[in-house]
């Protein structure tokens, strides 16, 4: 028989109730605080759609080069192993904890016109990326494709090898069984990745700014556009911050119900 459930120590569940409400209370207040009569207009504004297009088009393009660059450094820091591995997989994740406007700054040094890439950039081929829409999108990526890489180098870890092993002795070269039997097996991880580094790059605030500017129509992405309208029009900051509210939630729930439990 199954024994009873005991009750969890009332104590303990007040503190829980407190956490929750710690967390609640603000969104609360932001609901609260919309002007949901000016709401359509407000999102439909010039500024609004501004910042709306360059976000899905920066957070979408940060995202296929999360995964494009970093399928295959997943792949190796699961599966090879060479001297240095932990200090490779430590800097990639390193974004993951550093302060958004000290990554834009570390970006800056390496990638302005000034910079230890960028210079070369600039005199031999004339790109600048700072300030401009390229250079929102290299912001994004580098914050975003850490959650891709630990995403799906976990999936890589924990799927069952051997039927890899199989595929390689029936005479599977190794594109066709990671086409055709790793990458299959992994894919839950890779929609997980991708969600979650496309959600990253949405989000994305200190870094763009520090390294990319706020300008309208080229940089000014939707946290960017908050952070301006705060000044002279807390109505639209409000809707676009609902917007983003949205967006984080149901990224949340999707991954939580569909993708990251076991049964």
């Amino acid at each position: 028989m199954t024994p009873a459930r005991r009750r969890p120590p009332l104590p303990v569940v007040a503190v829980a109730a407190v956490t929750v409400a710690f967390f609640v209370l603000p969104l609360l207040g932001l609901v609260d605080r919309a002007s949901w009569s000016t709401l359509g207009h407000d999102l439909t504004s010039p500024d609004a759609r501004s910042a709306l297009r360059l976000s899905l088009v920066c957070s979408l393009s940060a995202t296929a080069l999360s995964v494009a660059f970093g399928m295959p450094l997943a792949w190796i820091l699961a599966r090879v192993t060479f001297p240095g591995r932990a200090l490779v997989r430590g800097l990639v994740l390193l974004p993951l904890v550093l302060p958004p406007v000290v990554g834009g700054v570390a970006l800056l040094a390496a990638f302005s016109r000034r910079g230890l890439v960028g210079a070369h950039l600039y005199d031999w081929f004339g790109i600048q990326l700072t300030f401009t829409t390229a250079g929102a999108i290299l912001a994004e990526t580098f914050v975003a494709l850490p959650f891709f890489v630990i995403t799906v180098e976990a999936g890589l870890r924990s799927m069952d090898r051997r039927y890899e092993d199989v595929a390689s002795t029936l005479g599977a070269g190794r594109l066709t069984v990671f086409r055709r039997v790793t990458l299959p097996l992994i894919v839950p991880s890779v929609i997980a990745g991708a969600v979650l580094s496309w959600a990253r790059a949405l989000g994305e605030f200190g870094a763009t700014i520090t390294f990319a500017g706020n300008i309208v129509g080229k940089t000014q992405t939707l946290p960017l556009a908050v952070y301006l309208a705060l000044e002279g029009d807390p109505d639209l900051a409000i809707a676009l911050s609902l917007v983003l509210l949205v967006v984080s939630l149901v990224v949340i729930v999707a991954l939580r119900d569909r993708w990251l439990e076991r049964s």
